[in-house]
């Protein structure tokens, strides 16, 4: 192999391969799924009015290659009491967003994350 050779990372792809099959390129890997800053800003701010009322103490962010989840708990020991998920591929049918409850149960799904946080977020209220 001399210096001028390209370095090939697929055997039989590209201008140092040498194979005589039809050349065709790797499938590409899928995106992940992330939270974007207007969707972590929405959910961070529900979780902090719950911190500061003393309800829910921690919390976990995962992301995937179909689902982003951020997970809410009351204890970091315990399993999440409520999971807030997003998945794209679900936009068109039943909506991207879904809060899921510590049972499995799907508490409410849409596309507008304002409209499905509302079901975990608890107001504070002054009773006369």
């Amino acid at each position: 192999m001399s210096d001028a050779e390209p370095i090939s990372l697929y055997p039989g792809f590209g201008a140092g391969g040498s194979s005589t099959q039809t050349q065709r390129a790797p499938s590409p890997v899928p995106a992940m799924v992330v939270f974007n800053r207007r969707e972590l800003a929405a959910i961070l701010d529900v979780y902090g009015r719950q911190v500061a009322a003393g309800e829910w103490r921690d919390y976990a962010i995962d992301h995937g290659r179909e689902t982003a989840s951020f997970s809410i708990f009351r204890r970091s020991s315990e399993v999440p009491l409520y999971r807030i998920e997003k998945t794209p591929k679900l936009a068109r049918k039943q909506g991207a967003y879904s809060v899921v409850s510590a049972t499995g149960l799907i508490l409410k799904r849409g596309n507008e994350l304002d409209r499905v946080l509302a079901v975990i977020d608890r107001k504070i209220r002054v009773v006369v």
